[in-house]
């Protein structure tokens, strides 16, 4: 990777309030080096404020999830800037954002910014990382409190799961995630989401093991918690654990019937 300059690169982050069931109620914008905006999700005064005194000259997305590209098209006419997104998902891209990109990276992109890229799916098939010197913009990938969403049909939990090893064998000096607070210490949030993931999946194959047949079986046996309000997005995060048991050969499950059973 090679800076924009001598000096150690800047980001920095202006929490943008966003509609919908995400977590902290907002999702992180950031600039680094005043130069690239990365995932403006909705317009605020703040991230006016920010972009007004910067000088953009580049845009990207983490991923195309609606509460992380809502504000692409506003700030890409505003600034003029280039528009960037991971190659073989320009569609996607469009379709979340309504403009086409302008260029594309992929894994190991070193953008004008002091940014490099890193492929980080499973939490959505698109996901990228913007790694700089002052620590790696990882999107929903890690998340200092919490867990982060891995839920079918978009959820990967094999590639979340290599997603986190890559930023432990990494080790950065801190993570910028797309919710919350920045992550001082990444090693012990990545490493305590890993743990979470495997007991998840711990609890849906005993459930499994145990008798339940299909998804809403397993759902109620592997989680003991309240799910009002959030009960179907824990119904797909259980679909997603039984594709990554499905594929490990560990579990039979019929994804249309949603029935499950050992093997």
């Amino acid at each position: 990777m090679t800076p924009s300059s001598p000096d150690r690169a800047t980001v920095r982050r202006i929490a943008v309030p966003v509609e919908g069931p995400v977590p902290t109620g907002s999702t992180n914008a950031y600039l680094v080096d005043e130069a690239l905006l990365v995932d403006p999700p909705a317009r605020s005064d703040d991230l006016d404020a920010a972009v007004a005194d910067a000088s953009i000259e580049h845009l990207a997305v983490t991923h195309a999830h609606p509460d992380h590209v809502g504000a692409v098209a506003h700030y890409a006419a505003e600034t003029d800037a280039t528009v960037w997104c991971r190659r073989g998902r320009e569609d996607r891209f469009v379709e979340a954002t309504g403009i086409e990109p302008d260029r594309t990276f992929v894994e190991g992109t070193d953008l004008p910014t002091g940014a490099s890229v890193l492929d980080v799916p499973g939490h959505a098939p698109d996901h990228v990382a913007f790694e700089t010197d002052r620590g790696v913009l990882c999107g929903d990938v890690a998340t200092a409190e919490g867990s982060v969403a891995v839920a079918a049909p978009e959820g990967d939990l094999r590639a979340y799961l290599v997603a986190l090893r890559r930023l432990i064998a990494r080790d950065p000096p801190r993570l910028f995630p797309g919710h919350g607070p920045v992550i001082e210490e990444p090693r012990t949030a990545c490493e305590r989401l890993y743990r979470h993931r495997l007991d998840r999946e711990r609890r849906v194959f005993d459930a499994v093991r145990a008798g339940a047949g299909d998804v809403d079986a397993v759902l109620d046996a592997a989680y003991d918690a309240n799910l009002t309000g959030v009960r179907d997005l824990a119904r797909r995060t259980v679909v997603a654990h039984l594709e990554k048991l499905a594929t490990e050969r560990r579990v039979d499950f019929d994804r249309d019937a949603e029935t499950v059973a050992t093997r």
